[in-house]
């Protein structure tokens, strides 16, 4: 096990709420291929998200990053020699990789002379790395050493993320938008010494592929697939130099995906996404048979180490992440600190919206009787899912007595192709009428007090909010966006390279292109009819939602007299530092507590 538990001083006397951001959580850590006893992880000990290394051969701790606004990119070398980090120091993304020994010493760009750019993915093969970055000249991908002898095999307009690299550092995989978009994107495998093309997978805007990586073992390169042509994901064995494709059949419900080859590559780790939770299996190649994996319920990231066991990050609604050893179920890297407390759980929420779909999410119920004041908690993404993992935001809202609903929209993932592409070419709407129905269920059902019901969430969950209040102003008590799309013409031109990829994918085109869209569907347009109170919260250095256009749709509603609050910080998109995190939130209560009625 990793390093024992301490108390953080002064926390133990915190408001349980308080004391859930507090108490250090833990991402998914990383080690070294040859020398597995080297770990990197990210954890919010200390006060802040920052990368950490871990020595198990010696039980010691290593602090890798010390950025202001917070770091949560470490990674390892194969050999395990050195440790890279995505540097941004103002939380705008953009940045630079760095690299310097495991054992601590002068710190290094990975590509020196290129200049700051936003990443694009990172990725070892044998003893080099693949790297792909934006700038607005486009989207590049680099093959580099530790040496810094980096040389550019990718260059292109259209959006490029490096995937990986093969373990004979030979092969480029990568997902790139050159015939479909950076929704659907194709897979391409390149030599990686010229970056000529071996195999291209896709081609078409109606699949979404995504990649495990190469086989571990070197000649014929075979590349796990996951491809959801059949509507759900699914995985497949990809050989691009054959141009042969060949379906895994397991016989598994919902979506399912490879994370992992197991180390002599006869074997596959799948994660299986149903109703928002995760299971974990082996698929064995020689005669595909599947076998669980038992993991505890709720959401689990995992990967296979080179002895073959196999280390998760679990957590759910009630419980912090844990990183444990599987099937075991032993802790095997626990930070200092005392452990963030338990919270309440979810329970599945089902309704139907506009002909009749289905719609899953979860409910956080608090104590006491029905109809409760609640909060409909908008996710971002928006291909991203709602799941039953652990949010201290969430749990202090239900502290204070409220209800927590939280919808998997359409567009959200984790519920086939059809659920997911629903968004194409017709953003922010759909989002919008599902909370309603959900709003009108939660009323239907007698959980929610129809009078005290607030509207919240952050990013594109923050874009909701705001339109949401716009085009359903009877609905809601009051909105709390965070770090939201406010005014979308003026935010596309704003925003940095990969996400306005996102946009023409999503609207089909750029503001120029499509100018009516972006004029329907955005915030701004809506300023008008809002009637609630509304709390705006916004980073001052974000490259995804701009500080620039929540601050022109402030002004508009100030002109417009309605009621509105706002807050901006100095960082990016996401809040990496513990008491700024805390501050948010504790903002977001005293502003709903006296528009719902809850004590003081």
């Amino acid at each position: 096990m990793g390093a024992p538990a301490e108390t953080a001083p002064g926390t133990a006397q915190l408001p349980l709420w308080q004391r859930r951001f507090h108490g250090p959580r833990i991402d998914m850590p990383g080690w070294a291929r040859e020398r597995p006893e080297r770990v990197v992880y990210s954890s919010s000990r200390g006060g802040s998200w920052q990368g950490w290394t871990w020595d198990m051969s010696e039980g010691r701790h290593r602090r890798l990053t010390k950025g202001g606004v917070g770091n949560r990119s470490a990674r390892i070398s194969p050999d395990g020699a050195h440790v890279i980090w995505f540097d941004d120091e103002t939380g705008d993304e953009l940045g630079e990789w760095r690299v310097r020994l495991f054992a601590g010493g002068r710190t290094k760009e990975l590509l020196p002379g290129v200049a700051p750019s936003w990443e694009c993915g990172l990725a070892w093969g044998g003893k080099r790395a693949l790297v792909g970055l934006a700038d607005g000249a486009g989207f590049s991908v680099f093959v580099t050493g530790t040496a810094q002898d980096h040389r550019r095999i990718v260059h292109q307009r259209q959006e490029v993320v490096a995937v990986a690299l093969s373990p004979d550092d030979r092969y480029a995989l990568i997902a790139s938008a050159d015939h479909g978009d950076s929704i659907h994107p194709d897979l391409k495998v390149l030599d990686a010494e010229d970056g000529s093309l071996v195999g291209q997978m896709g081609g078409k805007k109606t699949r979404h592929l995504s990649s495990a990586g190469f086989r571990p073992h070197q000649g014929d390169p075979c590349v796990a697939v996951n491809d959801d042509q059949e509507g759900h994901t699914r995985p497949f064995l990809w050989f691009p130099r054959r141009r042969q494709v060949d379906g895994l059949r397991t016989g598994l419900r919902g979506e399912v995906e490879v994370l992992d080859w197991f180390p002599d590559g006869r074997a596959l780790l799948l994660r299986q996404l149903l109703d928002g939770r995760h299971r974990l299996w082996r698929l064995d190649l020689d005669d595909l048979r599947v076998t669980q994996i038992k993991a505890p319920r709720g959401t689990v990231e995992a990967a296979v180490r080179p002895d073959g066991r196999i280390w998760a990050l679990c957590d759910s609604a009630a419980r912090p992440p844990r990183v444990l050893e599987l099937p075991d179920g032993n802790e095997v890297l626990r930070v200092p600190g005392r452990r963030p407390p338990r919270a309440a759980g979810f329970r599945s929420w089902h309704f139907e919206t506009a002909g009749g779909r289905r719609i899953h999410g979860f409910l956080a119920v608090p104590e006491g009787s029905a109809p409760h004041p609640t909060v409909l908690w908008v996710h971002g993404g928006p291909h991203s899912h709602l799941d039953d993992s652990y949010s201290p935001a969430m749990s202090a809202l239900v502290d204070h007595g409220l209800l927590v609903a939280a919808p998997n929209y359409r567009g959200s993932t984790g519920y086939g192709r059809e659920h997911m592409d629903l968004l194409n070419g017709n953003p922010g709407f759909p989002e919008v009428e599902d909370v309603a129905h959900g709003v009108a269920d939660l009323v239907a059902q007698g959980l929610a007090d129809p009078r005290r019901i607030v509207l919240m969430g952050a990013s594109w969950g923050g874009y909701i909010t705001l339109l949401g209040l716009g085009l359903h102003p009877e609905l809601f008590a009051g909105g709390v966006a965070r770090v939201p799309v406010a005014d979308y013409e003026l935010a596309f031109f704003e925003e940095s390279e990969p996400l306005q990829a996102m946009d023409r994918a999503l609207f089909g085109g750029d503001p120029k292109e499509v100018p009516n869209l972006f004029r329907e569907r955005s915030p701004m347009t809506y300023a008008d009819r809002v009637r609630a109170p509304l709390l705006v919260q916004a980073g001052e250095n974000d490259s995804r939602c701009p500080y620039h256009q929540v601050e022109v749709y402030v002004s508009r509603m100030r002109e417009l007299g309605k009621p509105v609050t706002f807050h901006h910080y100095a960082a990016g998109h996401s809040a990496m530092v513990v008491e700024q995190d805390v501050a948010l939130t504790a903002q977001a209560l005293d502003f709903i507590k006296p528009l719902l009625s809850l004590p003081g």
